[in-house]
């Protein structure tokens, strides 16, 4: 462990990003290159004093926080594995919720200012959103291991189907799935983290096990999605996909479909947020 060249790279990393790289303005007044500690805790989901604490070598972060810092900062993910060795913390397994998330995709993300868009893992774990994602889905779900996933909550706790109309969840029980056999044939033979999902599916739920024992596969790419929010009633929306090069990630956008309500709604819902 080594606190104190945490604290000096992130420092160094810190000084190296522009607001503009991260969504926020360059406001005429700003005395520092890149951004200020209160701006890297806003982006971290963290008080000023504990991020200034972090830079002064003295806490160590848990593996949540440096992930969120990777984010926050831009991180490569050689600068990830830095500091989770600098903080003596284990490296995440690769698609789980703390996934590192490669800069460009991020930077596409901060760039889709007036679309809702996510990135999420192969195993459908949200990384990041931006704002009007934010508004149209709420915020990302606070739960580690399986219950991250869409795909676990969307077969164990039917709260999480009601973004959608019901005459609707029998398509996504079945996309969700054939998506799932997808990413279990891309990743590995025995991958631990899809086993242990596949396998508590499996006993949780007769709709999924029935589902996976009909062996469909089908990337989920471009779809029409209809989306229940309880200030403006359905979204006809068009849900785009961008996959990272191993595809462990995507970028996931939606537009408007031409010929509804759903730009004039989206737009509603932006002036709501704000």
């Amino acid at each position: 462990m080594n606190l104190g060249e945490l604290g000096a790279f992130l420092r160094s990393r810190r000084e190296r990003v522009r607001p503009s790289d991260v969504g926020l303005p360059t406001g005429p007044r700003r005395r520092v290159p890149g951004l200020r500690r209160d701006e890297v805790a806003m982006l971290a989901g963290a008080s000023s004093d504990y991020y200034t604490e972090l830079e002064q070598g003295g806490a160590q972060p848990s593996e949540q926080m440096l992930a969120a810092l990777a984010r926050a900062l831009r991180l490569t993910g050689d600068e990830r594995d830095h500091i989770y060795r600098l903080a003596d913390r284990a490296l995440p397994i690769p698609g789980g919720p703390a996934s590192h998330v490669e800069p460009t995709m991020l930077s596409l993300l901060d760039r889709l200012a007036d679309t809702p868009a996510q990135i999420v893992t192969d195993l459908h774990v949200t990384l990041a959103q931006n704002s009007v994602a934010e508004t149209v889905f709420g915020p990302p779900v606070a739960a580690k291991g399986l219950e991250a996933s869409c795909v676990y909550r969307w077969f164990t706790d039917l709260r999480s189907r009601e973004v959608f109309p019901e005459d609707d969840h029998d398509y996504h029980s079945r996309a969700y799935v054939a998506d799932l056999r997808a990413a279990s044939g891309r990743r590995d033979d025995g991958d631990p983290e899809t086993a242990r999902l596949v396998t508590e599916l499996e006993q949780h739920s007769d709709e999924f096990a029935h589902l996976w024992g009909q062996h469909e596969v089908a990337v989920r790419r471009n779809e029409r999605k209809r989306i229940v929010h309880p200030a403006v009633g359905i979204l006809e929306l068009n849900c785009l996909n961008l996959f990272s090069e191993d595809n462990r990630q995507r970028l996931i956008w939606l537009t408007p479909v031409d010929g509804t309500d759903a730009a004039e709604k989206l737009g509603l819902l932006t002036v709501l947020g704000n």
